[in-house]
């Protein structure tokens, strides 16, 4: 198994850089005939989210829409396929990033009752408690 980095999956993504873009094929494709998978964490997750709202101005749908598409690539595999699912269906329509429903899925796994926050846009989110 091999791991992408954040920006190995904006490459794949976006396409912005020609030689980039070829080399991160290149090794996905080797991987595959290889017949190995490829993890992608949810700190990779967290990141492309922030990067292609933040960087590049994509829209909240289509960056669900990616996210979907990367979780039924059969090439991929992820820390916890529920939890992304979970925080995916969250953040489609909730207030918060990816980074929150997925710390908040992740609290809930091991046992945390609640998680502590000053992020107003989370108030009304479970398990998120404002102080």
């Amino acid at each position: 198994m091999i791991a992408l980095d954040t920006n190995v999956l904006v490459r794949i993504l976006i396409e912005d850089n020609p030689k980039q873009v070829a080399a991160a094929a290149e090794a996905v494709e080797g991987a595959v005939e290889r017949g190995e998978k490829i993890l992608i964490g949810d700190i990779v997750l967290a990141e492309l989210e922030w990067v292609l709202d933040s960087a590049y101005g994509v829209p909240r749908e289509r960056i669900h829409g990616a996210m979907l598409a990367l979780l039924e690539d059969e090439r991929f595999v992820f820390e916890d396929r529920r939890r992304v699912v979970s925080a995916l269906d969250r953040y489609r329509f909730g207030r918060g990033d990816l980074s929150d429903f997925l710390l908040g899925f992740s609290a809930r796994d091991h046992g945390a009752s609640a998680v502590l926050t000053f992020d107003k846009a989370l108030r009304k989110e479970v398990p998120f408690l404002l102080l």
